[in-house]
């Protein structure tokens, strides 16, 4: 499984971007795809979720500022980034899984993620 991110750059406390990823190989029937992301010296996070029935979940650090959209039958899942802040900076992953009674699995496919930079 290849999971491919990109969008990333360097933006403007404010700004926005726009983050893709399309999964591939052997992948059957995605019912939920999320995006991570891992600050400098922290731990990687869950940052939202979307499922194959279209619910989502969002970390309250980004709740009202990110929109996650896609096509899971096409293997594709973006992240709409508002009013970007200093802190969002880290490298954003995207990942395939599942939800069991809210709670979002993530299996274990990692791909090289994207770098989101927000500074003056």
């Amino acid at each position: 499984v290849q999971l491919q991110a990109s969008g990333g750059g360097l933006v403007q406390p404010g700004g926005s971007l726009r983050l893709s990823c399309l999964a591939s190989g052997s992948i059957f029937s995605i019912v939920a795809m999320g995006w991570y992301r891992q600050a400098p010296g922290k731990r990687r996070e869950l940052v939202t979720y979307i499922t194959s029935g279209s619910s989502t979940y969002y970390a309250d650090s980004v709740k009202g500022r990110f929109t996650i959209s896609g096509d899971l039958a096409k293997n594709t899942v973006y992240l709409l980034m508002n009013s970007l802040k200093p802190e969002d900076t880290a490298v954003y992953y995207c990942n395939v899984g599942t939800v069991v009674s809210g709670t979002y699995y993530g299996r274990d496919y990692w791909g090289k993620g994207t770098l989101v930079t927000v500074s003056s």
